[in-house]
């Protein structure tokens, strides 16, 4: 478990100095520690909790939270991450949808390049996309313990929708409610079949993303530059998602 901490707490720092909480990494994390699968994403999903609170309240007091733009991106992930969490899976298929998240977010930050949105410029997609984006995103967070934050940047950076900061701010809310809806979901679901206090054991984990949350939200904030530690966490999630697809690969040999 010491060790597992550690690791957590390396994760918490990176994810938090880059604006995320962690969640797919966590999974992927327990994963290889051999965790039970059907427990590991309420784990993840209260680390990311834990991690993302603070530095959504951040962005709020600072002024970074659209709340009137966030609602159409928010209005159906919340009931579609309740709802994944809810909905019972295989495990060849949440290591597989686990380890294709993290290849996606590995390389994402490792070759993202985000365009500059001067004020005046921000634009404001069609509803229905961003219902249909927001929704689609809600239920893959909700499915395998994530809040679905690292899908929604890209986006957004794409659809050259607000400012960074804004963006950050607007991811960092996302993570937050989705992973409270994502969470609902997962302990119903453990409920129906009394696993609940299987997590006690792992509330260590919970100090140690507290702890590197804090200090990743202070690097974020100092001189150290934005792309190192970007760079630094794609290290991180390419190296995992390898292990864990690796370990997917296996799977699907030994069944086939």
């Amino acid at each position: 478990m010491i060790q597992l901490a550690a690791l957590f707490m390396l994760t918490a720092l990176l994810y938090a100095s880059v604006g995320f909480g962690g969640g797919s990494t966590y999974n992927a994390l327990l994963v290889l520690d051999g965790t039970d699968y059907r427990i590991l994403p309420a784990i993840s999903l209260i680390c990311n909790i834990v991690v993302v609170a603070g530095g959504s309240w951040r962005f709020w007091r600072e002024g970074h939270v659209p709340l009137a733009r966030i609602l159409p991106w928010v209005a159906l992930s919340v009931p579609a991450a309740w709802l994944g969490g809810r909905l019972p899976v295989s495990e060849t298929l949440f290591i597989g949808a686990l380890g294709g998240s993290l290849l996606f977010a590995g390389l994402r930050l490792l070759f993202e390049r985000a365009p500059v949105v001067a004020a005046g410029e921000a634009r404001e997609p069609p509803i229905a996309l961003r219902f249909g984006i927001g929704g689609g995103i809600g239920f893959l967070s909700g499915l395998v313990g994530i809040g679905g934050g690292i899908f929604l940047a890209p986006v957004l950076y794409m659809l050259r929708w607000a400012s960074p900061r804004e963006i950050a701010g607007t991811c960092s809310v996302f993570i937050l409610v989705n992973s409270l809806s994502g969470l609902a979901g997962q302990l119903m679901k453990l409920g129906d079949v009394g696993q609940t206090a299987m997590l006690v054991p792992y509330w260590p984990l919970l100090v140690a993303v507290l702890v590197g949350g804090q200090i990743g939200s202070r690097l974020g904030a100092s001189r150290i530059p934005p792309t190192l530690i970007k760079r630094l966490t794609a290290v991180l999630i390419l190296y995992v998602a390898a292990r864990l697809i690796g370990q997917w690969l296996g799977m699907i040999g030994a069944t086939g």
